[in-house]
């Protein structure tokens, strides 16, 4: 079901942003889990699966409006952007509220890492 939706997603620079997140991730999950065991490797996986479920969400929200002038791309790139935003802070909440053995340094490294990774996209080229 996931990568079905993925192949909704028709921009080159998302799709290859949104490899390069699940690619970090699961590295980063990999070193975690020598480092502070199963509990740091699913830390690392939630923190990054939180970045990458709202890029995707945006990315769908997005591509699929057919804006028909510049106030209408805007209001839904600002509605994305929202939803984005409240999918990061509720899915953030989520975490830090029921899943206790949460390795914080972890969680947060890999949070950020791919909040960074999704910046990239500017620089992939859409041909």
């Amino acid at each position: 079901m996931a990568v079905a939706v993925i192949f909704l997603i028709k921009s080159k620079p998302v799709l290859v942003v949104i490899g390069w997140q699940i690619c970090v991730t699961g590295a980063l999950a990999l070193l975690a889990v020598f480092w502070a065991g199963g509990h740091g490797a699913a830390s690392a996986m939630l923190g990054g699966f939180i970045n990458l479920s709202a890029g995707i969400v945006f990315a769908l929200m997005t591509s699929r409006a057919k804006a028909q002038s510049a106030e209408q791309t805007i209001r839904t790139m600002v509605r994305a952007e929202a939803v984005k935003i409240a999918l990061i802070v509720l899915q953030l909440w989520l975490v830090l509220t029921t899943y206790k053995e949460v390795v914080p340094l972890v969680f947060f490294a890999t949070f950020v890492v791919t909040v960074l990774l999704s910046r990239m996209a500017l620089f992939v080229r859409d041909i």
